[in-house]
């Protein structure tokens, strides 16, 4: 086969990517060359191609994923801020359940005190009557223990898992609906269990955590909906037997129509892209207070007021065990969090009274708060994925397509023509994921090459900044990680180079016994040479480059007069015989290597390296010349 018909098998894999074909069909062109009887070089460069269609169809599939899963989300807070009807709010929130999840079912169920019971609400997906219609007791099956405990729990094959209590009428509408995997999330009002969401496959499977935290989320929203359904069901109550209570009524009315206009408010702020200081200031004005919101750790993130109060882990810890507002010395302190994962805390000062109404708008204000949090780290992750992948595409296949590189910057917002330094870090027993998220508010990119994270950072003084990274590092993961430097460089070229230096330079540290430290291979000097993969010309230039290039530009002879008064042993009267000129020219010319070189230049320790740096001068020198090419200026 003619190396037009691979370049035809190479246009059909593209050509299939832009019409989102299946993986299976992308491989059957490797598979249809392969028959057609292409050589070896032309049938390596089709499967290769073809390998590579279907890492970008994976990307592509992944990405369209987050995508749809950031789309479900906003969707049911739209939902939220427009339907008034319960039963469509619970509707709408199983069925994104099954959406976000990608379940064959899911299901929501409420409990009936009265009666000891256990109902189903709504289900989506559901082929069963049986199932549809089942009833169970207080503390069976799998709700029970989520009711129980008011923690999520997940089964990958229901029917094998003795954590639960099994009883005939569970397990027969579970087998009749043909459901294994089951995941189900509580709906908590006021910290006490009401029902249970349920998401549900046919198919034995694992629900991740974030997951997990999706279904807590919508949770909480179906939490709210029956939460206000049955404040509406009060007041309609009170207007029937209570005429007298109008004045009373009103009130409640009103304080349920903020409740609702500063929820669909701060939901409508979601839609629109707004930020945390939007949100702050929006549950400010309608509660008259200074608002903060801290993330998990307690450090502000964003502020509206003359307050200075911060949160303690005491009050947070009280607030996410009741799951209610809590009083403090400062003010109000609502717990953030999707589920059982603590995202941050909203702190209300100004208002030392809280009625029921206003507190109960304020815990709404805390899961909107996590709503947003949720969100912002989906696209942050999506966008780090996406930066990570530049960085390693650029160390990894450098030369494959440098222009497209270049441009996949320019969409990040990162000119590679710019000069940036390159670090690399590494530490033993700490995770790749952990040392990256670490290390993210150093790095203009950041990734994972060779094992090893990469990063590239804007700074005049490589050494002094992996210096402060291994330092702050070392102190986030309670590990010692070591840090190499080099540049800054620019252009893709540029940047291979200096992360190969920073690589040599990562191992010298390491096998000098500098681990925990953080600097570059000119801070290690000549051991750092001999420690790392051998840069001669390198190093003989970053040792004597001054005075090599003012001997080329003057034609002068400091090179030589160095040689000469080290071979005499620092001696002058030696050293000029050696040179054949007078003393005192030979003490200008060393006072003119100092300013070159540094005064302190005939230090033991630069003198070592300088000598060093002689012979490698002399023995390269000597190569070239064996070599047939002769410097076009050498000072000796």
């Amino acid at each position: 086969m003619s190396s037009v018909r691979a370049h035809d098998a190479v246009r059909e894999l593209v050509g299939l990517l832009a019409t989102g074909a299946s993986g299976e069909r992308l491989a059957q062109v490797a598979v249809t060359a392969r028959a057609a009887g292409l050589n070896a070089d032309e049938l390596a460069a089709v499967d290769q191609a073809a390998e590579y269609a279907l890492q970008v169809r994976q990307t592509l599939v992944a990405h369209r994923r987050r995508e749809a899963e950031l789309t479900a989300l906003f969707d049911t807070a739209s939902d939220l801020a427009r339907l008034r009807d319960t039963d469509a709010v619970l509707r709408s929130i199983v069925r994104r359940t099954r959406t976000l999840l990608r379940v064959n079912v899911s299901y929501l169920t409420l409990n009936d005190e009265q009666t000891g019971r256990t109902y189903m609400r709504v289900t989506d997906g559901s082929a069963s009557a049986l199932f549809q219609q089942v009833t169970l007791g207080m503390g069976e099956g799998l709700g029970g223990l989520v009711a129980q405990t008011a923690r999520p729990y997940a089964t990958r094959d229901y029917f094998a898992d003795p954590r639960f209590r099994h009883t005939t009428p569970i397990d027969s509408s579970v087998h009749d609906e043909g459901i294994t995997a089951i995941l189900g999330v509580p709906l908590a009002v006021g910290g006490k269990v009401i029902g249970v969401l349920f998401a549900a496959d046919r198919s034995a499977r694992d629900f991740s955590p974030d997951e997990v935290a999706l279904a807590s989320s919508l949770a909480d929203h179906a939490a709210i909906a029956i939460d206000n359904a049955r404040l509406l069901d009060e007041t309609r109550l009170a207007l029937d037997n209570l005429n007298t209570a109008n004045g009373t009524i009103s009130a409640h009315n009103e304080a349920m129509r903020r409740a609702e206009d500063a929820h669909d408010k701060l939901t409508d702020l979601i839609l629109r892209g707004g930020d945390l200081p939007e949100i702050a200031a929006a549950v400010a004005e309608v509660l008259h207070g200074d608002i903060a919101v801290f993330d998990a750790t307690g450090v502000e993130l964003a502020h509206v007021g003359d307050s200075q109060a911060s949160v303690t882990d005491e009050a947070v810890t009280a607030a996410r065990t009741s799951g209610r507002a809590v009083p403090t010395e400062d003010g109000w302190v609502c717990a953030v969090q999707a589920g059982q994962e603590l995202l941050g805390s909203l702190l209300l000062t100004g208002r030392p009274d809280l009625a029921d109404a206003d507190r109960r708008l304020f815990e709404r204000a805390g899961v909107v708060t996590a709503l947003l949090l949720m969100l912002r780290r989906s696209v942050a992750q999506a966008e780090d994925e996406v930066r990570g992948e530049l960085l390693t595409d650029l160390l990894a296949a450098p030369d494959r397509n440098p222009a497209a590189l270049v441009a996949r910057g320019h969409r990040l917002g990162v000119d590679l023509g710019e000069a940036y330094a390159v670090l690399v870090i590494t530490a033993d027993q700490v995770s790749r994921r952990r040392l990256l998220s670490a290390a993210n508010r150093f790095a203009v990119l950041i990734g994972v090459h060779a094992d090893q994270v990469a990063l590239l950072a804007r700074t005049d003084d490589p050494s002094a900044l992996a210096a402060r990274v291994a330092e702050s590092l070392t102190s986030t993961v309670d590990s010692p990680v070591t840090v190499g430097a080099a540049g800054p460089a620019c252009g893709v070229e540029g940047l291979v180079a200096a992360h190969t230096e920073a690589m040599r330079c990562v191992r010298s540290m390491l096998a000098l016994g500098r681990t925990g430290e953080g600097g570059t291979m000119s801070d290690l000097g000549f051991v750092g040479l001999l420690l790392g993969d051998a840069d001669l010309e390198g190093y003989v230039h970053s040792t004597l480059g001054p005075v090599l290039e003012y001997d080329d530009r003057r034609g002068t002879e400091l090179l030589r007069t160095i040689e000469a008064y080290f071979t005499a042993g620092a001696n002058l009267t030696r050293a000029k015989e050696n040179l054949h000129v007078h003393v005192n020219t030979v003490v200008q010319r060393l006072e003119r290597i100092g300013s070159l070189l540094g005064a302190d230049w005939q230090t033991p320790e630069r003198a070592l390296e300088i000598q060093l740096a002689l012979r490698l001068f002399q023995l390269t020198s000597s190569q070239r010349a064996a070599q047939g090419h002769t410097p076009e200026a050498d000072p000796q």
